[in-house]
């Protein structure tokens, strides 16, 4: 369920827009950023509130690569694979998270603590290996630097 805020700003985003299929991605942005993905029920909800058929907000959501339809760790690493990064060697960053943090693409850590996904390309070819972790941008990265980042995120 949507707590009294993120429904307030979903009405607030609606009345931006000219029409309510518009609205829908910021909106998805706001459940997302509540509850860290989109649940069956709040698909439901947002299309009740939009007054947008559930399938097509399902449609949405599904078709964007940055909407998550399970629960997540508390940081999401994006690791990008991509020609130059795995050429500079991200296939052995791959490596390291699978065997320091039993962490696997698509995965979350036991403790919660990480989900990995492996993106195609994050735009950062000239610095490779690159990743992102949570919002946060990490580039030139080696096996050692890789983990130093990831002790920071508690």
């Amino acid at each position: 369920m949507l707590s009294e805020n993120a429904v307030k700003e979903i009405g607030l985003i609606r009345n931006k827009y000219h029409d309510a299929q518009s609205s829908l991605l910021p909106a998805l942005y706001v459940v997302q950023k509540e509850h860290g993905w989109l649940s069956p029920e709040a698909l439901k909800e947002v299309g009740e509130i939009l007054n947008v058929p559930k399938a097509e907000v399902k449609g949405v959501s599904t078709f964007y690569a940055m909407f998550r339809h399970r629960p997540i760790g508390r940081h999401l690493i994006q690791l990008c694979t991509n020609v130059a990064c795995m050429i500079m060697g991200s296939e052995s960053l791959l490596n390291i998270l699978k065997e320091r943090y039993g962490l696997e693409p698509n995965g979350t850590t036991g403790d919660g603590r990480f989900s990995l996904v492996v993106m195609e390309c994050i735009g950062a070819c000239g610095t490779a290996p690159a990743m992102l972790v949570d919002t946060d941008f990490h580039d030139n990265l080696t096996e050692e630097r890789i983990v130093n980042i990831l002790e920071k995120y508690k």
